[in-house]
């Protein structure tokens, strides 16, 4: 397919609206909102990043390696990840095909295919970055890869692109990295004594002690008992060890909220005794599927205990079907693009867990969904009932300008605006947080400018609820304040 070299210009009113007098109100509140300071509570960059402050090595290693949702669309046009140096850290996988990459032939792959993006999210997000950061003024085709591969790199190795330095670019206030229960926070220890102590923390995940589904959950319990000092054999001595590892997060990496990644919302409340011979199978390898799920729930409910104890924001990202390309599970390990979104019920499955938890005081819920039909049927009415709901953004494959607007006109009748928590970037490419940020101030803008223009709120309504959705209630749900 021929391609030309094509200019590169971000227009202003970008994400406003085709109508102009929507487009002018969103504008103004923009403006307003446009320069105050990210905060990033839920996301997947890396702690070390900040820790030992070193410049990134290249283009390829920033922009490619560890951006799923870019290696996931070449991939979907016949692209090898052994092509694009991904490593292979699964089972049967070979990291010496890492090693040997070239990192300037990758970057070369890339721009050949960039045409795929157009319309993308991603897309988006790049353009954003190769203008704003790195200054392009032509778009990234085969005919300039080198000149941008090349510019990259030069800029890269330049004290203003050490990641500390970026923070301070980037206007970012807090970024929050994600780590499994076993992990040890070094990175965020070692920061402890400084003053990124309060920019950069952490937020416990304890999916690999939480899934019995997982491969590695036995040897993950021994790895929990091991830790704590706690007997994890046991129904009771397994949550003691769990309350350890949430104490560890939040003494050693300043740590707000726990996040929770199922494949489902199940939850469950069930006995002691119930738990302990659900327990018992699990560690015995003779779980059923559907048990291994009963478990997770009851896990939930556990934790949503755990959260009014110890203060902890929860959040529950269920729908995924994790690693649903068995082959790249093998060869690539975990998050390598292959995840599908899938029907998620809320209303029955998260029944037990209110009924048992959902009115106390100190609770914080947070949930997201990857099923958009749950937008007004489940999710809206029920964060617009329960005290201790509120919904997260439009989230992962509907991070984009078109999915944060279904989710505005889908929840606001019934949850409001005051039900929902801002926006966060749940991203691992860190040079394409300001971009996702500013996707979701604009089109936030667009849909308030669409209420004023409708004469369904004030103007003066709508720059309060501007700053509100930017930058206040992101502070309150995460206990930031």
């Amino acid at each position: 397919m021929p391609r030309s070299i094509q200019k590169l210009a971000l227009n202003p009113q970008r994400l406003f609206s085709a109508n102009k007098q929507v487009a002018d109100i969103a504008s103004e509140l923009y403006q307003e909102i446009k320069d105050l300071p990210i905060v990033s509570p839920h996301g997947h960059t890396d702690p070390s990043w900040f820790n030992e402050n070193k410049n990134f090595q290249n283009a390829t290693d920033l922009l490619i390696r560890p951006d799923h949702y870019v290696f996931r669309m070449l991939y979907s046009q016949g692209i090898s990840l052994d092509s694009l140096g991904i490593p292979q850290h699964g089972d049967k996988g070979d990291l010496s095909l890492y090693k040997t990459a070239d990192p300037e032939k990758i970057w070369q792959l890339f721009a050949d295919h960039y045409y795929l993006f157009a319309g993308t999210p991603s897309g988006y997000w790049l353009d954003d970055t190769f203008s704003k950061i790195f200054g392009f003024t032509e778009k990234l085709c085969s005919d300039n890869a080198l000149e941008y591969y090349q510019e990259i790199n030069r800029q890269l190795v330049l004290p203003e692109f050490k990641p500390l330095a970026l923070m301070d670019k980037f206007n970012i206030e807090l970024i929050a990295t994600t780590e499994g229960a076993l992990d040890s926070l070094s990175h965020h220890s070692a920061i402890s004594n400084t003053q990124w102590a309060k920019r950069v923390i952490t937020s416990f995940r304890p999916d690999d002690v939480v899934d019995a589904s997982r491969e590695d959950f036995v040897e993950n319990l021994r790895k929990l008992a091991d830790l704590t000092g706690e007997n994890t054999q046991y129904w009771q001595g397994y949550l003691s060890a769990i309350r350890k590892r949430r104490q560890y997060f939040i003494q050693h990496g300043r740590a707000t909220a726990t996040d929770h990644g199922h494949p489902t919302a199940l939850t469950a409340d069930l006995s002691a005794e119930e738990c302990q011979a659900l327990l018992d199978k699990c560690l015995a390898g003779e779980s059923t599927e559907q048990e291994q799920e009963l478990f997770r729930g009851q896990m939930l409910t556990e934790l949503a205990g755990m959260s009014i104890e110890d203060g902890l924001v929860m959040q529950i990202h269920p729908g995924a079907h994790r690693n649903h390309n068995a082959l790249v599970f093998d060869y690539y390990g975990r998050d390598k693009g292959c995840d599908i979104p899938s029907n998620t019920e809320y209303v029955n499955a998260l029944k037990p867990l209110l009924s048992k938890y959902g009115n106390h005081p100190n609770l914080k819920i947070i949930l997201f969904t990857l099923d958009e039909t749950t937008y007004s049927r489940e999710l809206a009415p029920l964060a617009g009932h329960y005290p201790s709901l509120k919904l997260g953004p439009a989230w992962w494959f509907h991070d984009s300008p078109a999915g944060m607007l279904r989710f505005r006109q889908q929840t606001t009748e019934t949850a409001g605006f005051y039900n929902t928590v801002g926006f966060n970037d749940d991203t691992r490419a860190f040079l394409s947080i300001p971009a996702r940020h500013d996707v979701a101030r604009r089109v936030d803008c667009r849909y308030l400018a669409e209420l004023v223009a409708n004469h369904q709120i004030t103007k003066q309504e709508a720059h309060s609820l501007a700053y509100q959705l930017t930058y206040g209630l992101v502070k309150k749900a995460y206990n930031l304040n």
